[in-house]
């Protein structure tokens, strides 16, 4: 009968520290412990899978138990090494700590490790994956870790170092294994190769330690598994691929050439053939998103050798990533890396994978041309250059255009019976979309052809002027009450202080206003009415903070200053119809609060107030007459505010 067939990764499992592939650090640590007889109770060794922590451990226990022992080269022929070798010893146990997990499991190592080991000098427990134990067995041992017998030594490995609890790793000599390089992978191939009369080319070992992810134990696998492909024909790169259901890297050229060019066609085509040959979507993105990285890699590195270590691939396919990146820019591999990542995951949680992935090839395929963040950036140059030379362009002008119409404190005469005109003419009938961007056209125009709107200010006095506060009296004072009056851009608050208040002192330092009654006087002292009128001063005077005094005086003396009673002006009323239909609910409470409490408490002024805001109004109220030629109760293209300010006196219209 035939001996059983071994396979590669046992058969050409290393039997001695020098066997050891990639792990140079490590093994000079240990054979030098060994060597100085400083021989550890406990040691922890991390690493990825398939980097030799295991075949480390049972090379310790050889080492150490060979009857040549302690010793750097065992024998090999002395039973402990035998039993070693063929993983029957009987004083070195292996435990598998994902199936030996529990508190029991770590008492039933407590009572066993008082025996004296029966053929060698120690009794070495190797705990495989020992980050499986649940804490309750790792605090099972860990005294005895601490301080084990004499002759007992354990040996800790795992892949995941991070799920030990310190205070074991506290108690360990820790090694960690790093994965091994390509180029040893390789080399440790090749020699396999030569001695199983394996035909393979080298691009095709070269291919299997890439995708190994630096583990020995997988790239050993793998060529055992090509090896009984066709023992008469040479294995190549596109054998390795089939196998592993990976693309090649032509295939990926390809594919990732016709995305990047923007040629949807071609790229769905490819992407068709490739599927049909049995790969799935999941690993077909999964090879793209790989291949561009490697892609990105390759071009921000200058020196081919760094590129070819990053990337670990051939000189060959360095230079066609090299011409390939030269017509993309980084921004732009970055964002098809970025959508790739998105489509995996999607491409996982759905039962239509293939619709999913020629969803992402279609949209990397269509923008990608579109994500140059160069090109981005240089348009907004241009347009900012535009800018600042006053060459906006027109969807830039009119985006100004309501600011300019709508926010000015104090627009010209002209201007306002221009907007007040319209508003009456089309209230009975809609203005196309054309008609009302002339309108608005012609306003802004007015606006800029050279009468800025801008709030009343005094001319600037000389300094000879400024040296004492100027003194207003009679007609004088009247001008400069009614100027700050226009400053406010309130409404209710203007008429507030042009019916109520008489002024007393009026400089540049500080006004003085007077009232008759105490409840006006706590009134016009609340912010809300204090703020319009602090702020329309300092507007009229030019400065930069301004003193409001108010005083209570009595009927008399308000009546004497009576004859500094300003004009306001019947244009003053705000023109624009979108800030009356977007006022705030405040405005609207204010302007209820003050009109009732005027017509409460001085119902002459309430009633010159009605009329003179009412007045600016007329031409509004004699355009919108009904068929019997009497005026509507409210007109069609009024505020909230207005109707319920119509009601509230009777059908007389104000703003």
């Amino acid at each position: 009968m035939s001996e059983r067939y071994l396979p590669l990764y046992r058969k050409y499992r290393p039997q001695t520290f020098k066997d050891l592939i990639g792990q140079e650090n490590i093994v000079k640590a240990l054979t030098n412990a060994i060597n100085l007889n400083k021989i550890s109770h406990a040691y922890l060794l991390c690493g990825p899978r398939g980097t030799g922590k295991t075949t480390t451990a049972r090379i310790i226990a050889k080492s150490l138990n060979c009857a040549k022992g302690p010793t750097l080269e065992p024998c090999g022929e002395c039973p402990s090494c035998k039993d070693i070798a063929n993983s029957t010893p009987i004083d070195v146990i292996e435990i598998d700590a994902a199936s030996n997990r529990k508190v029991e499991d770590a008492r039933n190592i407590l009572e066993k490790i008082q025996f004296v080991p029966v053929n060698g000098r120690y009794k070495i427990y190797i705990i495989d994956e020992v980050h499986m134990l649940t804490t309750e067995a790792f605090n099972t041992l860990l005294k005895t870790l601490e301080e084990p017998p004499e002759n007992v030594i354990f040996i800790l490995a795992t892949t995941e170092p991070h799920k030990v609890l310190d205070t074991i790793i506290s108690r360990c000599q820790r090694f960690d294994f790093r994965r091994i390089t390509t180029e040893d992978i390789v080399a440790r191939l090749k020699y396999i190769s030569e001695q199983e009369n394996i035909k393979i080319t080298d691009e095709a070992l070269f291919t299997i330690a890439r995708s190994s992810a630096g583990g020995m134990r997988d790239s050993l696998a793998l060529l055992d598994q090509i090896s009984v492909l066709d023992a008469d024909k040479e294995i190549t790169p596109d054998d390795v691929n089939e196998m592993l259901g990976r693309l090649s890297f032509e295939t990926l050229f390809d594919l990732s050439s016709a995305i990047t060019d923007s040629d949807t066609q071609k790229a769905i085509t490819l992407l068709d053939s490739v599927y049909n040959k049995g790969n799935e979507p999941f690993q077909i993105i999964t090879n793209l998103i790989q291949y561009f990285r490697n892609l990105l890699v390759v071009k921000n590195c200058s020196d081919r050798k760094i590129a070819a270590e990053l990337t670990q691939l051939s000189e060959a396919h360095i230079l066609s990533l090299k011409e390939q990146s030269q017509n993309l820019e980084p921004e732009q591999i970055l964002y098809i890396i970025e959508r790739l990542s998105f489509y995996s995951k999607e491409i996982k949680d759905t039962t239509n994978r293939y619709l999913w992935l020629e969803l992402c090839v279609i949209e990397l395929s269509s923008n990608v041309k579109f994500s140059s963040y160069s090109q981005l950036l240089e348009r907004i140059e241009r347009l900012e250059a535009g800018i600042q030379d006053s060459s906006v362009p027109p969807v830039f002008a009119r985006a100004k255009q309501p600011e300019q119409v709508y926010f000015q404190t104090a627009a010209p005469a002209v201007v306002k019976e221009t907007v007040a005109q319209t508003s009456v003419q089309n209230t009975e009938k809609e203005l196309s979309a054309g008609q009302e961007e002339t309108i608005e056209h012609n306003c802004v125009q007015e606006i800029q052809s050279g009468e800025n709107p801008e709030p009343v200010k005094r001319e600037e006095p000389s300094q000879s002027q400024q040296s004492a506060p100027s003194q207003h009296t009679g007609t004088d004072m009247a001008a400069v009450w009614s100027g700050i009056l226009q400053n406010i851009t309130s409404i209710p608050s203007r008429m507030f202080f042009y019916n109520l208040s008489r002024p007393l002192e009026l400089t540049s330092e500080g006004i003085t206003i007077a009232f008759g009654k105490e409840i006006f006087v706590k009134q016009a002292q609340d912010n809300s009415k204090n703020a319009p009128l602090k702020k329309a001063a300092m507007a009229y005077f030019g400065v930069e903070d301004i003193n409001i005094h108010i005083k209570l005086v009595d009927e008399k003396e308000l009546a004497q200053a009576a004859a500094a009673k300003p004009v306001i002006n019947k244009l003053e009323r705000k023109p624009a119809a979108p800030v009356l239909n977007n006022e705030s609910f405040s405005e609207k409470e204010e302007e209820e609060e003050s009109i009732a409490l005027i017509k409460k408490e001085h119902p002459q002024a309430a009633e010159e107030t009605v009329h003179t805001m009412a007045e600016s109004y007329q031409p509004d109220l004699e355009n919108s007459t009904g068929d019997s030629g009497k005026k509507n109760d409210v007109p069609i293209n009024i505020s909230d505010r207005s109707r319920m300010v119509m009601e509230l006196f009777n059908g007389k219209f104000i703003d």
